[in-house]
């Protein structure tokens, strides 16, 4: 087996199971460290034991690539890979299997772990149809959020993947703030560029109730709006604590992204669980559209799409009202509100 490859799908079955953030780096960057290298270098150092002396490689890992070149799968990731087979979630597996894409994932432009590429060939091993990238906008400097020219060049590499794809689209596209203002972060030049806008509130959280309903309207009103992201910002778990949820008008909330074909998204991602489920409730009486997103910032999170489809399953959402279900034709046309 290929070594860098078991020790990407290493890292991807420990994110997927939310592993300890510096356990999964510690593969990756071993993968990073063995791909700089000839793999006959690699066999040559594996078997005679140089390969321990480089940084970077530990112990496990070093096992891991030495079982690899001798012609295996390596047993920690054979093991990993007979706990992955049991799903995530208890249900929702039908609505699941109908999803086609995702909407809402990070790379490491911004606050993500891992390059587009990686992210790219996960979803692919996830059987996605196409995956929005979405990193940060500028405002949003915590998480390294682009500027103009960086999402610029970021384009450029989306395109040049896409051109060597077969069966599988990466978007172009944005998780954009909704500033206090109620403005979108990024210029309207450059959001006419992207396939999709998933905009979010990230500051400010906890403003009167008047003040957040009025800056989302504003966000959800904007044309290029085509997600409306994990809409009360709450924590529910992790290692970041809780958060309880922003105060807004949910029924003029959802109405305006029922007006203007903007979708809910509910957010899959174990420590948002967003929107509860009685906002969800609300959000389907009002005829809105949902995006079952992952948020992914890593490729194995990729998979907690399993998550988000086991809550639309719970509160009844059907799923021809979910964009993320609908071919990448009909999708598109959408996105472009056309």
């Amino acid at each position: 087996m290929d070594a860098v490859a078991a020790l990407n799908e290493i890292a991807f079955w420990l994110e997927r199971g939310r592993a300890a953030t510096f356990k999964v780096q510690a593969f990756r960057k071993a993968a990073g460290v063995i791909s700089a290298l000839d793999p006959a270098e690699v066999e040559a150092r594996a078997r005679d034991g140089r390969l321990k002396s480089m940084k970077g490689i530990g112990d496990r890992t070093y096992q891991v690539v030495r079982q690899a070149v001798d012609g295996g799968v390596p047993d920690y990731l054979e093991d990993l890979r007979q706990r992955g087979s049991t799903p995530l979630a208890d249900r929702g597996a039908e609505l699941h299997s109908s999803l086609r894409g995702d909407l809402h994932s990070h790379s490491d432009w911004s606050d993500g772990g891992s390059p587009i590429p990686l992210m790219a060939d996960a979803a692919k091993l996830l059987g996605r149809e196409y995956l929005a990238l979405t990193d940060h906008s500028p405002n949003l400097t915590i998480a390294n959020g682009l500027s103009v020219e960086r999402l610029t060049e970021q384009l450029d590499v989306v395109a040049e993947l896409n051109s060597s794809t077969n069966g599988f689209r990466l978007l172009a596209g944005i998780e954009v703030d909704i500033l206090e203002s109620g403005e979108l972060d990024q210029s309207p030049e450059m959001l006419d560029r992207l396939d999709i806008v998933v905009a979010s509130v990230h500051s400010k959280l906890r403003a009167d109730r008047t003040t957040m309903t009025e800056r989302m309207l504003a966000g959800i009103r904007d044309p290029h709006t085509n997600v409306l992201g994990h809409c009360t910002g709450r924590l529910v778990e992790g290692s970041r604590g809780t958060r309880p949820q922003s105060e807004f008008d949910a029924n003029e909330v959802f109405a305006a992204c029922a007006e203007h074909n903007v979708a809910v998204e509910i957010n899959s991602r174990p420590e948002r669980q967003d929107p509860p489920d009685n906002l969800i409730q609300l959000a389907l009486d009002a005829g809105c559209l949902f995006s079952i997103d992952s948020d992914a910032h890593a490729p194995g999170q990729l998979d907690f799409l399993q998550y988000g489809a086991a809550r639309a399953a719970l509160n009844d959402v059907p799923a021809e009202r979910i964009v993320t279900t609908w071919p990448l034709d009909r999708l598109l046309a959408w996105a472009s509100k056309a």
